[in-house]
């Protein structure tokens, strides 16, 4: 549960990047189980988009955004789960969480096996109706940025490998309750 907004209380947005197949999702999902905070999916903002245009470009990311601030501007957590591979995507969640007066945790998730993130990709399914996954070639050629911490920012690498640890690992880069 969280804490209402007092005076000495500061909302935190934890904004989980990485390529697909990672394991985002997963964790971010058992993070807001876990806390309680306020979870937003890129994926389901632009899957949404999807079905009234055409194009949505970086819309998603803009809507999210968005929401992300009327809920920090609220008091509550946020958990973004967003593939984030520009430094500019990454920039921008400096920017919400400024504006909103909110502690920012950015986590990475890493798979350093190849053949395990590659299985990984091969056999997601969607969960969201009309959502595509992408394939390995896809995800190969995602013009992922490799993250500069000079030009990105702080973060904290999670290593989904292992979930229990992942989850552990995220747990504890979160602000204390």
């Amino acid at each position: 549960m969280q804490k209402e907004r007092a005076g000495s209380y500061q909302p935190w947005l934890c904004v989980l990047a990485g390529r697909s197949g990672m394991g985002k999702t997963m964790l971010a999902k058992q993070l807001a189980q876990a806390t309680g905070a306020c979870y937003l999916r890129v994926d389901a903002v632009e899957t949404a988009l999807c079905r009234v245009q055409e194009h949505v470009g970086t819309a998603g990311y803009v809507v999210v955004h968005e929401v992300a601030a009327s809920n920090l501007l609220l008091g509550l957590n946020v958990i973004v789960d967003a593939v984030n591979a520009v430094p500019e995507a990454r920039a921008a969640w400096h920017k919400t969480a400024h504006r909103c007066g909110a502690q920012l945790t950015l986590l990475e998730t890493v798979l350093p096996d190849g053949d395990e993130h590659r299985r990984r990709v091969e056999s997601r399914e969607a969960d969201i109706p009309g959502h595509q996954v992408p394939t390995w070639n896809e995800v190969q050629a995602d013009g992922w940025v490799p993250w500069s911490e000079d030009r990105d920012g702080a973060h904290i690498v999670v290593d989904t490998t292992d979930g229990e640890s992942a989850m552990r690992d995220a747990r504890g880069a979160l602000p204390a309750p």
